[in-house]
């Protein structure tokens, strides 16, 4: 039976966590320990109450969510920030967080398997990080029809403002919120972006600039990696695994 550090050792190398540097309060890595040994994977996108207490009930003892509990610690341990820390020490679940690093990870990382998922081959990164490029570009001879009709396949729910070519050459990837890749696309050689949720102002934006906006959830946009380094992590240690939805529609 594979222990606890066996698998935070390897998550760690997998996802270059101590290169990464990350939002201040993101703590990627191990945050909260089991008793030792490791039976069960757990993939979800969210720390909270509801995915800890379903993980516990499907069995699971060492769980990955991409983002974390520790946001704006240091905070008392009362209400739901009790219940979150109870929920997971009670149930001997450990909890594994990673926030950029599993965004742009060029195999397993969101951005990449985004792209994947369409059938296109990313080859380009953009926004910066000292750790590596967090969203990714992809050569595309997909219309700007057809680009949204598999994504609009693939995804609940699809926000399409149109203003940018009918034909992109170039389409950027950046999952969850991509309000710090609106002003890089240029640069990056793209009109039109993927990713999960804008601010308002950015209708105004592309309307001006002539860009393509697909917005597809952030949460949606987030679920590829975690089930992603689950599964690669269950195979290397022969563990069962299972993602844990919780059916955020935002």
């Amino acid at each position: 039976m594979p222990t606890l550090n066996d698998l935070v050792a390897y998550c760690d190398r997998r996802t270059r966590r101590p290169a990464f540097p990350d939002a201040p309060g993101a703590a990627n890595g191990l945050q909260v320990a089991n008793r030792g040994r490791v039976t069960k994977i757990g993939a979800a996108v969210d720390a909270g109450v509801v995915p800890f207490r379903a993980a516990v009930a499907a069995g699971v003892d060492f769980l990955i969510v991409h983002h974390g509990m520790y946001w704006d610690m240091p905070r008392p341990l009362t209400g739901p920030a009790y219940e979150r820390v109870a929920t997971l020490i009670e149930g001997n679940c450990a909890l594994y967080s990673s926030h950029l690093p599993l965004d742009a990870h060029p195999e397993i990382g969101n951005n990449a398997l985004l792209a994947r998922q369409l059938g296109l081959r990313p080859d380009r990164g953009f926004i910066p990080n000292p750790g590596g490029d967090i969203g990714c570009t992809a050569p595309s001879r997909l219309t700007r029809a057809a680009l949204r009709a598999r994504l609009e396949a693939l995804y609940p729910r699809v926000i399409a403002i149109e203003c940018g070519s009918t034909r992109p050459r170039r389409i950027a990837f950046c999952s969850g919120s991509g309000n710090s890749a609106i002003p890089l696309l240029a640069a990056a050689g793209a009109d039109t972006l993927v990713t999960g949720e804008l601010r308002e102002e950015h209708f105004n934006f592309a309307q001006e600039n002539g860009l393509n906006l697909f917005l597809c959830g952030h949460y949606a946009t987030e679920v590829h990696a975690v089930q992603a380094l689950a599964a690669e992590l269950a195979r290397k240690f022969r563990l069962p695994w299972e993602f844990i939805p919780t059916g955020n529609p935002l």
